[in-house]
């Protein structure tokens, strides 16, 4: 297998120093991106740093856009090694890395997870549909045919069937790829059926819905302390805290490993991360931590990361993704264009 494509020398040159300087300025991998990815590659950091004689990585959970930034910033000890991701890298973010020579890039698939809104276990069951929560969470919503600003307080307002509760829907910002996916599989795919003029992601900003940063166990927490609030985040911090928490159904489906896998639950997406290839053989240890990610130990069917919440791939799918990551297969940008 060949490990790196860009040589240390070229990787120093970067930055202005020797080969041997660059591996002695940082001996510990670094890691940024997404907040639903950050459990899953945390369990993957610590189990790295207890069963080789390699340095515990440093791991950052600055959402999946935030991650992709400092990714694509360059090649050097100063930038991350590898980036988490809970949506697939944008073109535009792919042309950002080939411009700052960030020119060799593998891309890994992991596994899926679903995008779950979940309340207080306390509550009376909540059943929605995309089309309500698109109503909930516009920034604007036709009406008599105009778009006029969302009026709308309360879930019951939306829908008779709905509680008589306050809308208060705590989630991720923009620089979330669950924000992305969010707007993607709720937003743009019911808007047109909902009687918008074309695809719309514009999430209101009057306090409704509520900008609550990467920490998802954040939104969980205030969750707890606020039984009307609604939170959106990944199905496993679902999993983490099922003895507090419950999901909403949405379109009728509830979020399970099985629905989730198998695609019927609607509002599921990919997870994943990118090695920056010029790092490897400079920065000790990332050849020998993206196998052990990769490895059916983490990822399997029967992987330590299913009891997490991550939802495997298909047998054929995963044993082609690790053959594309063993073989460091450059990514390109007709890759990201499908």
């Amino acid at each position: 297998m060949q490990t790196w494509k860009t040589t240390a020398l070229a990787v120093a040159a970067a930055v202005g120093m020797t080969s041997v300087a660059v591996a002695q300025e940082r001996e510990q991998i670094r890691i940024v991106g997404s907040s639903t990815v950050y459990p899953f590659a945390s369990y993957v950091v610590e189990e790295f740093g207890a069963t080789t004689n390699f340095t515990t990585p440093v791991i950052e959970s600055t959402g999946s856009g935030g991650g992709m930034r400092l990714f694509c910033d360059g090649v050097g000890v100063g930038t991350p090694d590898i980036t988490n991701a809970s949506r697939r890298m944008k073109p535009s973010e792919f042309d950002r890395c080939m411009e700052n020579g960030v020119t060799e890039i593998t891309e890994a698939l992991i596994g899926s997870d679903g995008i779950v809104l979940a309340q207080s276990a306390d509550n009376e069951p909540l059943a929605l549909t995309r089309e309500q929560i698109l109503m909930a969470v516009a920034a604007q919503v036709p009406q008599d045919g105009e778009m006029v600003d969302n009026p709308y307080t309360n879930w019951n307002q939306i829908d008779a069937s709905l509680p008589d509760r306050e809308i208060e829907i705590l989630g991720p910002p923009t620089t979330s790829g669950t924000r992305d996916a969010f707007e993607e599989l709720v937003m743009e795919e019911t808007a047109e059926g909902a009687g918008f003029p074309e695809e719309y992601t514009d999430i209101r900003t009057d306090g409704v819905y509520v900008d609550s940063g990467e920490n998802d166990n954040l939104i969980v927490q205030r969750i707890r302390e606020n039984k009307d609030a609604i939170g959106v985040f990944g199905y496993s911090f679902l999993v983490e805290n099922s003895d507090t928490l419950d999901a909403a159904t949405v379109d009728g489906v509830e979020p399970t490993t099985e629905t989730i896998s198998e695609e019927e639950y609607p509002v599921a997406r990919s997870l994943w991360f990118y090695i920056k290839d010029a790092h490897e053989g400079v920065i000790p240890g990332i050849e020998e931590y993206v196998s052990l990610f990769m490895d059916p130990i983490m990822i399997g069917p029967d992987g330590l990361l299913i009891e997490e919440g991550l939802i495997p791939l298909p047998a054929a799918q995963s044993a082609e993704w690790r053959e594309r990551v063993e073989d460091r297969v450059d990514l390109t940008r007709s890759d990201l264009e499908g």
